[in-house]
């Protein structure tokens, strides 16, 4: 069963940190949210991100998908997990087939997906439980929403419930930062970011995180969208991480704000969190920063060679899975 923490003062499916600590926490998610408005020199980086970056995505043949056949289908003792482009993924863990934030769209707005997608949500086995890290058109994308909603339940920040009330799930839970909710023998709790939460500009009240999701016997980590801070070494204390799902790319905001991590800074945070293995995300399938597309991936796998890490780091393909 799956408890709702905005409605439940405790009990089995719902923990919260002690109150003088929960309100330090909530102190410092508030810090983390980063500002809306731009920095100095911004209009000359958006017309060099139109120029290099959009304009030549709009014009260049979208790739076809690649098909790497069967899903795997994890043991209770694994983590299977399944890239489906951008900051989606199809997770098995603790017999449990989760998907967090699905996006099928090929285009939001002007910015055009790069590639078909590989992995479609008819290609997937039914989804028990949906998590949605924050309301941002990329990780929260109503069609791809619908496409997977059976009446299951789905867990969002809090103030991130009524943008997917209409979808088709059975029970929206809500989380803040910290607390926690149980599903089957799963607990999913939702970890700091430094980032922001807004679907619209002034759309302030919503929350924003990332997932841990703890099995008996193993923890996948699901980082959302977050810019570098000391966050990470407080979520490494509290779990011990078998498999981070990190983003490494848009670290080159036309804004100029520091609101996305870049693969070196990525990889510090894996290693701040004592992380055992790592898959990267938010990359080469959206061009939503002014680096080239394929500089992300390039440089982790050379960061991570550099630091003798590499057997740790799996750069997998959109659709290809991995298990743990």
């Amino acid at each position: 069963m799956l408890f709702d923490p905005a409605s439940s003062s405790g009990g089995a499916g719902f923990t919260s940190p002690p109150k003088k600590r929960g309100l330090l926490k909530r102190a410092q998610t508030e810090g983390n949210r980063i500002g809306l408005l731009p920095t100095e020199g911004w209009r000359k980086r958006n017309m060099q991100f139109l120029n290099e970056v959009l304009i030549p995505t709009l014009l260049s043949p979208r790739q076809p998908g690649q098909n790497f056949g069967h899903l795997p289908v994890a043991a209770s003792s694994e983590i299977a997990v399944t890239w489906l482009g951008h900051a989606g993924f199809f997770a098995q863990i603790g017999g449990v087939n989760i998907a967090i934030d699905p996006n099928w769209a090929l285009w939001h707005g002007p910015v055009k997906r790069v590639r078909h997608p590989s992995v479609w949500a008819h290609d997937l086995p039914p989804i028990d439980l949906v998590l949605v890290t924050h309301a941002h058109y990329d990780h929260l994308h109503l069609p791809s929403l619908r496409k997977l909603a059976a009446a299951q339940p789905i867990i969002v920040p809090e103030g991130v419930g009524k943008v997917v009330k209409n979808c088709g799930f059975g029970h929206i839970v809500e989380l803040k930062t910290w607390q926690s909710a149980t599903f089957q023998d799963l607990r999913i709790t939702l970890t700091p970011a430094r980032h922001w939460g807004a679907r619209m500009i002034h759309d302030t009240h919503r929350q924003f995180g990332g997932f841990l999701i703890k099995s008996p016997e193993r923890c996948l980590f699901h980082c959302g969208d977050s810019a570098m801070f000391d966050g990470f070494q407080e979520i490494g204390k509290r779990a011990s991480i078998d498999l981070a799902l990190m983003p490494i790319g848009a670290y080159e905001a036309p804004s100029g704000r520091q609101v996305h991590m870049n693969p070196e800074e990525a990889l510090d945070a894996f290693e701040m969190m004592g992380a055992r293995s790592m898959v990267p995300m938010h990359h080469d399938t959206f061009p939503l920063g002014g680096e080239p597309l394929h500089e992300p991936a390039e440089r982790l796998v050379r960061a991570a060679i550099q630091r003798q890490i590499e057997h740790r780091v799996r750069l997998l393909r959109e659709g290809e899975s991995a298990i743990y």
